[in-house]
């Protein structure tokens, strides 16, 4: 029997306020443990949560990026479960009623667009951190991300495949990025993902049952996983046992998931509206005023790259993968108005070099204007393309300007046509037998003789110089 995979995501993303949803501690990370608490994020007794009014902002732009309804009254509750880094015994959070509902995403895989629905997106507090001793038997316990603001966004039981669910993370990402709320980095936990898995026979309506993984915190780890899931679970259907509902750990290392814990249904939180806070009411001018501040997305910024700018489906893709190298992008071509060079240039050479580094565009040493006054240089013939790789490459490594690179490295392409003339002459002069081959017409002695000139002048020769005066000494 043929069975299909029915995967749905929740993603929570840590949202980049400089405090925390009730309370004005800082939410900077990295900070000794500890150091960023107070008796609200902490639960002491008889204090008072206060709603950070830029969180319910950044969960709106949110909302509006992925096309959902924004309600006019959600509420908090309370989300109660015991674990020593939940100090008040729940968490804040929303149940019934959400800040957001019904919404999309659309993601291509294999050249094929699927839209995945979004069920609801709503406001929650974060937990601490347990910290496990590796030598002893002990815990250790770091509140500094209690209160942290977060937005859990619970997609619809879309996904088929685990391909669909990494690019489905991955627009998630893009959008949180887009929208400056968040940074999205798996690897500090700003974004992070728990997936709903079950089987069901090919052509089969209705659901398994499931299974959530966790503690997956890269997009390989969340496609490693769920395949692997697929494979569980089909090989125990097929050899006729059940699947449990369960909580299942992700071994990257093993490369295999684990039981956790029996999962937890909506009951056993014994979810009820919070009585410190009232609910959030959204007024339609509130969210107009959110929705005009909002950036260009990536679509629309792509669709605009090819209609604007000329460049080729692919390239506006890649472009706009990220906000920071669209902008790049755009400042470059401000500078040097040759949008498929720059664009070349950008995707070929600069993003090569910064993927060897591991780094992004925003932290790039070679400025805009910098990329951009070497295209320059190449464009006039002061250096060969070439060249223009080798001074991109140095000021990468040392920060310089191009033209600092090339006047002190004496780089500058020679082309002073009575002294290539003579070159040219010279090689003429000097390869006889190439120059006859040449005339009788095998045209492919001409590469030959172009890279003798080149190698009399250590490569300085202006390549298409060197070209139009052979052709025309041969001829």
């Amino acid at each position: 029997m043929d069975y299909e995979a029915v995967i749905g995501l929740e993603v929570h993303v840590q949202l980049k306020t400089r405090s925390k949803i009730f309370c004005s501690c800082s939410t900077r990370f990295g900070a000794p443990p500890n150091t960023h608490t107070c008796p609200i994020c902490i639960g002491m007794p008889g204090v008072l949560p206060v709603l950070n009014k830029k969180v319910v902002e950044y969960a709106m732009k949110m909302a509006l990026a992925t096309n959902c309804e924004i309600a006019s009254v959600s509420q908090f509750a309370r989300k109660h479960y015991f674990y020593p880094d939940l100090p008040k015994g729940y968490q804040i959070s929303q149940y019934e009623l959400p800040l957001a509902e019904n919404g999309w995403i659309d993601v291509e895989v294999d050249g094929q667009t699927r839209r995945i629905g979004i069920t609801r997106i709503h406001m929650e507090e974060d937990a601490g951190k347990l910290i496990h001793d590796e030598h002893r038997p002990l815990s250790f316990v770091d509140l500094n991300r209690t209160g942290t603001p977060l937005i859990e966004i619970v997609s619809e039981p879309d996904i088929r495949r685990p391909e669909e669910a990494s690019e489905y993370l991955k627009k998630i990402r893009q959008l949180v990025r887009y929208l400056g709320i968040s940074d999205g980095n798996m690897e500090e936990g700003s974004l992070r993902c728990d997936a709903n898995i079950s089987l069901r026979p090919l052509g089969r309506q209705g659901y398994g049952v499931k299974s959530e993984l966790k503690n997956m915190n890269s997009f390989r780890h969340v496609q490693k996983a769920l395949e692997y899931e697929i494979r569980r679970q089909t090989a125990l259907l097929l050899d006729g046992g059940q699947v449990v509902q369960e909580t299942r750990l992700w071994d990257a290392a093993k490369g295999v998931t684990h039981s956790m814990r029996g999962k937890e249904e909506a009951h056993d939180y014994r979810y009820f509206p919070d009585p410190d806070l009232v609910p959030v009411e959204i007024e339609r001018v509130w969210i107009e005023k959110v929705r005009q501040e909002m950036p260009e997305l990536p679509g629309a910024k792509r669709e605009r790259f090819v209609k604007e700018y000329g460049l080729p489906p692919y390239d506006a893709d890649v472009l706009t993968s990220s906000i920071h190298v669209a902008d790049y992008f755009e400042e470059c071509v401000r500078l040097f108005h040759r949008p498929k060079t720059v664009s070349n240039w950008i995707m070929v050479e600069l993003l090569k070099l910064l993927h060897q580094d591991n780094q992004e565009i925003d932290t790039c040493p070679v400025p805009p204007s910098s990329l951009a006054a070497l295209l320059k240089l190449v464009e006039d013939g002061t250096i060969s393309a070439k060249m223009g790789k080798k001074v991109l490459e140095e000021s990468y490594k040392t920060g310089m300007e191009p033209q600092q690179i090339v006047q002190e490295q004496g780089l500058s392409q020679l082309s002073d046509e009575a002294e290539l003339k003579s070159m040219v002459a010279r090689v003429i002069e000097d390869f006889p037998e190439e120059v006859a081959k040449y005339r009788s017409g095998k045209k492919k002695v001409f590469g030959f003789l172009v890279g003798q000139v080149m190698r009399m002048t250590r490569g300085k020769a202006n390549p298409k110089k060197v070209n139009e005066l052979l052709q025309k000494a041969l001829d």
